[in-house]
């Protein structure tokens, strides 16, 4: 039953309009995110089959909620369904549309448009109330699931390098296994709640609501569908390296989760806001890359190598500590530059909210360090004297990396939330004063 659900919701997301031969939108006037030069005298929106015009099937919004549509009419010999509008001013709208299709289902759907003005995205359109706890709740997950398996596999390839014991090997593929169904999994939540948000629509019409403007029209969801896409390739590589035994084939899994992770950062903040280049956009990854490959490491230290391959313990965590003081680097450099970037003076830090949550993540990241640094310089050392006395610090050891790994994971949840925040808006610059030439 459940096997069944999931297949049926996968449907109804990638075919929302014709899984169940319901209505669908063909093209709507004004056209999504359109920019018009003076404002239109109707709305029209045009639909693949008949449809029935309901109470209020467009409504179309100003920024401040206020309806402006006239009752929606149908025009069955179009297949379309219009409204007329006054004259409307210089600004951003929201269309909010509904109709009832041959089979009776109710069909919806949101777009925007702009008069003289560019149009928001629709994941702003109004109505939409934005990022919710729950929403920064799955990010983590996925943030969480990315390190699992596409750090875990680094962790194996770049530290390990040696052939793991058969019961480590298993733990291995259980580890990444389960961040690579949380990738996919809590990427569809992700963005069937931000699809949620925007449609403004109760659970049993969400079914048959219009996603094609937030999986066409939005980096998020284009980003979505190609890190769907991609993990399922990557999800697919891993399933066959654990069948036929071949490590070579965790290599493609590496680098293509490494590379399909990079759809974050170009859907996000670094790619989106005032300010945003090329140079934001990788600093971002190689931030979320160090990250992955640094937490995605201390967890294949503690569920892995721990517990099923004590051999492998001291070479392990050498050459992790080396590792990590790479990435601990990376992750400072790229952060300290986002940082500035997104915050236009030093005390947005503590005046505003996004500030708050990066102030957060600077002192769990900041004890994190400290934690590592208490590793490199003390644990280490004592580790590469003699292997006699690896066996009486490995205990306290291993409290030690579970005590990071819980930090770490601190760190993630956070930077959940920070994603979801929005940075405080940039200074408008101001334009040069006009020289007076003083006439003879």
């Amino acid at each position: 039953m459940r096997r069944a659900l999931i297949v049926v919701s996968l449907a109804a997301l990638v075919l929302p309009a014709s899984a169940f031969a319901h209505a669908s939108l063909v093209r709507g006037y004004p056209a999504f995110r359109e920019r018009l030069a003076q404002s239109p005298r109707e709305i029209v929106l045009r639909f693949d089959q008949s449809v029935t015009a309901l109470p209020h099937s467009i409504v179309v919004l100003t920024p401040d909620g206020k309806n402006v549509a006239a009752p929606a009419r149908a025009v069955p010999a179009k297949n379309a369904i219009v409204a007329h509008l006054p004259k409307l001013p210089r600004g951003p709208y929201t269309v909010r549309w509904q109709a009832m299709s041959n089979d009776g289902h109710v069909v919806s759907g949101v777009y925007t448009f702009g008069v003289r003005v560019r149009a928001p995205l629709v994941t702003d359109a109004v109505g939409a109330q934005g990022p919710t706890r729950t929403e920064d709740l799955v990010r983590w997950a996925y943030f969480l699931g990315l390190a699992l398996v596409v750090g875990g596999t680094g962790f194996l390839l770049i530290v390990v390098r040696d052939p793991l014991p058969a019961r480590a090997e298993r733990r291995f593929y259980w580890v990444t296994g389960i961040g690579a169904v949380v990738v996919l999994e809590t990427g569809i939540v992700a963005f069937l709640l931000r699809a949620e948000d925007a449609l403004q629509l109760p659970f049993g019409r969400f079914l048959y609501g219009d996603l094609s403007p937030i999986s066409g029209g939005t980096r998020f969801g284009l980003a979505f569908i190609t890190m769907e896409l991609g993990f399922a390739f990557v999800t697919a590589l891993l399933y066959l390296a654990w069948l036929t035994g071949k490590r070579v084939l965790l290599w493609p899994v590496f680098l293509a989760g490494l590379c399909f992770a990079s759809g974050l950062s170009l859907s996000g903040h670094s790619a989106a806001d005032a300010g945003h280049s090329w140079l934001s956009e990788l600093a971002d990854w190689v931030h979320l890359s160090a990250a992955t490959l640094w937490i995605g490491g201390l967890v294949q230290l503690v569920a892995v190598v721990w517990p099923a391959a004590p051999e492998l313990r001291r070479t392990a965590f050498l050459r992790f500590s080396r590792l990590a003081t790479v990435l601990v680097a990376l992750l400072l450099v790229a952060g300290t530059y986002l940082s500035v970037l997104r915050l236009p003076h030093v005390h947005d830090l503590w005046t505003t909210g996004y500030g708050h949550v990066l102030l957060l993540k600077l002192g769990l990241v900041a004890l994190a360090l400290l934690w590592g640094a208490a590793h490199h310089f003390l644990a280490v050392p004592r580790l590469e004297r003699v292997s006699l006395e690896h066996d009486r610090v490995a205990g306290k050891l291993s409290r030690s990396l579970l005590g990071e790994s819980a930090v770490a994971m601190a760190v993630l949840l956070v930077a959940a939330v920070l994603v979801d925040s929005k940075p405080p808006a940039q200074p408008v610059p101001r334009a040069p004063a006009a020289i007076q030439v003083e006439r003879p």
